[in-house]
């Protein structure tokens, strides 16, 4: 798959919760803004199947042996917790329904635009669903707070845990954030990724702008505005394919203040762009922290 053909599909499909895990070109879409649960709350789940990894590893660090079945992804690949459970689901591939029924659920969590149809048709068959997104600090504290209601957990460590992440800071500096290469991508204040900037006492250069992007969340940079902009801070998000190369081989690329004091540092899709898990969302604002 082409570069080309990758960032579209990012900007195209429009799935909220950050969740899915596999590389590309199986990777999910950028975080959007969304309400956190789109379904009435429901006191408490015992087998609860979860089809993305951030729901999946809130719960593990909750109530692990509420899970009986989650989806594949080398975000939770290291968890040895999460080694012995079924795979129902895998990248894009569709969830598998004979499998997450055979398990037995009481819940099953998928993420809010990306898994509708598998949700629904499951909720035909008389089993309970919970369709979340994260989109920003509130969303993931609501999400948290909500699963441990689900799970009859307490979350309080959880959420201090969170509440650890940001840090004062006693210089704010400003910043660019380039997210995709073909067309180039750059967050607003509405996108989990603007969100972690104004969080980390950062000033993102495109937090108020507005654009024809169809990804909500993100505005299309041309290069002349890229140049006009000329951050003194530059954050470039690898997603695959050779984009960090890409963007050092255009053109305007030399121009750049950020370049020429080599004030550049390069950030993993998840964490900064797409939530993934807890541990990506943890070294991303550490990352923020302590480089930028």
């Amino acid at each position: 798959m082409t570069l080309m053909t990758r960032s579209f599909s990012l900007i195209t499909i429009l799935t909220v919760l950050a969740g899915c895990s596999t590389a590309p070109p199986t990777r999910p879409p950028i975080a959007q803004k969304a309400s956190p649960i789109t379904q009435s709350p429901i006191v408490e789940a015992n087998r609860i199947v979860s089809l993305n990894s951030l729901s999946t590893d809130i719960i593990s660090q909750l109530s692990k042996n509420k899970l009986v079945g989650i989806t594949g992804s080398k975000l939770l690949d290291q968890n040895p917790d999460l080694k012995d459970l079924p795979r129902v689901a895998e990248g894009r591939t569709p969830p598998n329904l004979e499998k997450i029924v055979a398990l037995k659920p009481d819940l099953v969590i998928g993420s809010e635009g990306f898994h509708d149809q598998a949700l629904n048709q499951l909720k035909s068959m008389g089993i309970k669903t919970l369709a979340t997104s994260s989109s920003d600090f509130a969303a993931l504290k609501d999400l948290t707070q909500t699963l441990a209601t689900m799970t009859g957990s307490d979350p309080r460590l959880l959420l201090k845990r969170y509440d650890s992440w940001t840090k004062p800071r006693s210089n704010p500096a400003s910043v660019l954030v380039i997210a995709g290469y073909q067309p180039i991508l750059s967050p607003n204040k509405t996108s989990w990724a603007g969100d972690m900037l104004q969080r980390s006492s950062l000033t993102n250069l495109t937090a108020d702008l507005q654009g024809e992007s169809p990804q909500r969340g993100f505005v299309t940079l041309s290069p002349e505005k890229i140049l006009e902009v000329n951050p003194d801070r530059l954050i470039l998000v690898d997603t695959g394919d050779g984009t960090v190369e890409k963007y050092k081989a255009s053109p305007f690329w030399s121009q750049l203040k950020a370049v020429q004091t080599n004030q550049i540092r390069t950030f993993d899709y998840y964490g900064l762009v797409n939530p993934g898990s807890l541990d990506s969302i943890e070294k991303a604002y550490q990352k923020l922290n302590s480089e930028i």
